[in-house]
């Protein structure tokens, strides 16, 4: 069972694929863990929280953290790996995609994020990390995504805002840029033409997001880094 000392992690997104390794993860460093995703379902650990929402949602945000700070008694760490990615040519993108996309990568980044922030300042700082993706940064023509550029870029515009606003304060803002993953998302047919997306000519693996998110947790002096983990993908090509 959790203590006053432990610390505590909220992961978004954390039903599956790097969501759910990102909570295994965050509990081997031995913080207790409030997960949270529309589908997720109760966790067997005393020490993980599931609380079932839209992030999309306001309200999602609100119960997180109300029940976060119930159960656990703190938050130290915010990690707003929910996300959506939807590619189409600009001109073929709906009212509802545009709904659905902004909603979960830059909505439920905003409202659960501005929700946590002053309990991480309660606790004397903390941590706020992005999961992104690398496409910001390499837009590529075999993969249209300009609502993942206008969302997930803007979340990393706003790490480094975040990360300067509170540098004094003892909260670290930092994110993390993925190429593709290898996740239930991905049809396995479509491996082989994303694998070469990559530079380095494969996808990558749920752990190596997951190193990259850790390493971040326990860097004290890194703030305000999108921290780049696509096999050469935003290098160029």
């Amino acid at each position: 069972m959790s203590t006053p000392q432990q610390k505590v992690a909220i992961v978004t997104g954390a039903s599956q694929g790097i969501g759910a390794a990102l909570v295994e993860g965050y509990r081997k460093l031995g913080y207790a863990v409030v997960a949270t995703s529309r589908t997720i379902a109760p966790a067997d650990d005393a020490d993980v929280l599931a609380v079932r929402g839209d992030i999309a949602d306001p309200a999602t945000a609100e119960r997180v953290v109300t029940a976060a700070l119930e159960r656990f008694g703190r938050i130290d760490t915010v990690v707003n790996n929910a996300g959506v990615f939807v590619a189409k040519p600009f001109a073929d993108y709906t009212a509802e995609d545009y709904a659905t996309v902004t909603g979960i990568n830059t909505a439920g980044f905003f409202h659960l994020t501005q929700r946590a922030l002053p309990h991480l300042l309660a606790q004397g700082g903390g941590h706020v990390v992005s999961v992104t993706t690398s496409l910001v940064d390499a837009a590529d023509s075999r993969v249209p995504s300009v609502l993942a550029s206008l969302t997930k870029g803007g979340l990393q515009s706003a790490t480094k805002s975040l990360a300067i606003e509170y540098a004094t304060r003892g909260v670290r803002v930092n994110a993390v840029s993925p190429g593709t993953i290898k996740t239930p998302m991905h049809a396995e047919e479509t491996h082989d033409f994303l694998a070469a997306l990559h530079p380095v000519g494969r996808m990558g693996e749920v752990g190596d997001i997951v190193d990259a998110v850790l390493f971040l947790e326990q860097a004290p002096f890194v703030t305000g880094e999108i921290l780049h983990v696509d096999g050469g993908m935003s290098a160029g090509h």
